[in-house]
């Protein structure tokens, strides 16, 4: 059987496809969200999801929440006598969530569709992976958490869409998605995030402003500080909570049987959250720009995610797009139901077979490189981006580099995935050592090319002009090397994208034609056709398909007009 999962920060679900529709899955409890939260007694006894939440302020043992924000490090819980792992932690999550699927239906589940943040990067989806292969599932697919909303989203009337922005803001990421819907395909033009921000930050800010005013004589102090830090932040979470209904809460804890409290406004909250509410514009204007689409064209801003629940948020959106955001699609529960619609495509049900998925690259990928500074000196450890960031995939981009020292036997590759301007800010991914011909600085050049597809995998292509030589690395994840004949296949889908656009056969009859018509013409026509021909072929030398696309419209349309006006 293959599920959905949303592998949450503060809740997780999970869904299934059955009879036509994507449907959530109750826990023991009845509930359709588990807290992502695992408790170990003392006696070692280990509880998963609202038993667990509720011992976050119990003395005799330990309480983990929020682990999702360490996958991908190294970083450890000690539980018990054991120190666990994010992903081990996750899998104790999933393993409660697998179960109660096979309570429902009375079948356990194999396989499993798991969505991540859109901005996790290969490290926190190798892991995410790794975390379902522990609690005893395949990882079918890794979809990205805005990407399963907007399915949930453009399911619920099959209408094609203009674009429209999924804005979400759960208990730890924050991600933004544009996407688009039109003949049964949804395209994710761009993605952004911030992989640090959360509900929990919005408690966290209002435990520092009410900690003092609450505790103005330090009894907090007398207590462990985990412990005393957990009924913070529980007490903050049920403010924040009754804050989204009401005007005014009281903020609480209990300490040594003594009640404190205090009372705290929704104004206040809004003044002490304010930081935060600003980090959210950054990735929205980061998706809209890469995406090249104004604010103002989008159709919908649909939120997905419970902090989306606060009004503080609400009305930062609101006031950031001009416009009541949509909510129509249930916060909490859209990215299960997206998982649940991607296992049914997975499973080829015969409902969803119209319905095909584009997704974007959603980080840079690059090599390091080294530049000359203005006194010659060697600056190293520089990235050199080769595929951008939300480039639809699949995509092949190859880039063109040449030695940078005298009588060089060899050309480190290094691979990278990541923003930063430096190597070192960056996902070292992998190293492909290429042996070139010993020749004065700068002769020997190597051309480099990036495969990419939607499962992760990255195909690396190294040739050597000047010896014919050419090298290959393949970076993929431990799910890839169980199946080779799935391997192949997929290498073989990327290998037909391995070309330049200039020796595509439509791109290269377009330039003759341009080339003609600008020995045939004089004047105006002749300087309007030479530059409309200069912006093709930059488009062609992008290798953006976006971009070249419109770049052959405009030329197409000039060199047809002008024909069309020949006086034969």
């Amino acid at each position: 059987m293959l599920i959905g999962i949303d592998l949450g920060t503060t809740n997780s679900a999970v869904a299934l496809w059955k009879d036509g529709k994507a449907t959530l899955v109750p826990n023991a409890l009845g509930a359709l969200l588990t807290p992502s939260a695992v408790s170990v007694r003392a006696d070692g006894t280990t509880l998963v999801g609202a038993a667990a939440l509720d011992r976050m302020a119990a003395k005799d043992g330990a309480t983990a929440t929020s682990f999702k924000r360490f996958m991908g490090t190294d970083r450890k819980v000690r539980m018990g006598r054991k120190d666990l792992s994010a992903e081990e932690l996750s899998a104790l999550v999933l393993m409660a969530l697998r179960d109660d699927v096979a309570a429902f239906t009375g079948e356990r589940p194999t396989e499993a569709v798991i969505t991540v943040p859109a901005y996790f990067n290969d490290r926190q989806r190798k892991a995410t992976r790794r975390a379902g292969e522990l609690a005893g599932l395949t990882v079918r697919r890794l979809i990205n958490e805005p990407t399963a909303a907007a399915l949930a989203f453009g399911l619920q009337d099959k209408a094609e869409r203009e674009p429209f922005l999924v804005f979400d803001l759960g208990g730890g990421t924050f991600d933004v998605s544009i996407v688009e819907m039109f003949e049964g395909i949804v395209e994710v033009r761009a993605s952004a995030g911030d992989n640090r921000l959360g509900g929990d930050d919005f408690n966290a800010a209002l435990t520092t402003a009410l900690r003092g005013r609450l505790d103005p004589e330090s009894r907090l102090a007398n207590i462990d500080g985990a412990l005393a830090q957990a009924l913070l932040l529980q007490a903050a979470e049920r403010t924040k909570r009754v804050l989204s209904e009401a005007p005014e809460a009281e903020f609480g804890v209990t300490v040594d049987g003594e009640r404190l409290t205090t009372r705290v406004t929704a104004g206040e909250f809004e003044a002490q959250t304010e930081g935060l509410i600003r980090r959210l514009r950054d990735p929205v204007v980061r998706a809209l720009r890469d995406s090249q689409i104004d604010a103002a064209s989008l159709s919908e801003v649909v939120l997905v995610g419970g902090a989306t629940r606060m009004p503080v948020v609400r009305k930062a959106i609101t006031r950031l797009f001009g416009r009541f955001p949509n909510s129509s699609v249930h916060p909490d529960h859209a990215v299960a139901l997206g998982a649940a619609i991607q296992s049914g495509l997975i499973a080829r049900d015969g409902g969803l077979e119209e319905i095909r998925i584009t997704d974007v690259c959603p980080f840079t990928l690059g090599i390091e490189t080294a530049e000359r500074t203005a006194r010659g000196m060697l600056q190293q450890g520089l990235f050199s981006p080769i595929i951008d960031r939300n480039t639809p995939v699949p995509v092949s981009r190859m880039g063109i580099y040449s030695t940078m020292s005298n009588n060089q036997k060899h050309i480190e590759v290094g691979i990278f995935q990541g923003e930063a301007r430096e190597v070192s800010g960056n996902v070292r991914l992998g190293t492909l050592k290429v042996p070139v011909p010993p020749r004065p600085e700068g002769e020997v050049a190597i051309e480099v090319r990036f495969s990419y597809d939607s499962s992760g995998l990255l195909e690396v292509d190294v040739e050597v002009p000047a010896t014919g030589a050419k090298h290959n690395l393949m970076i993929i994840d431990e799910e890839d090397r169980k199946s080779p004949a799935d391997l192949e296949e997929r290498r073989k889908a990327l290998s037909a994208l391995k070309r330049h656009p200039r020796e595509d056969a439509v791109n290269e009859a377009l330039l003759a034609r341009a080339e003609r018509c600008f020995e045939e013409f004089l004047g105006d026509a002749r300087a309007i056709i030479g530059d409309r021909t200069l912006a093709f072929t930059a488009a062609l030398d992008s290798q953006d398909p976006r971009r070249i696309t419109d770049a052959a419209q405009d030329l197409t349309a000039l060199l047809d007009t002008l024909e069309a006006n020949s006086p034969l």
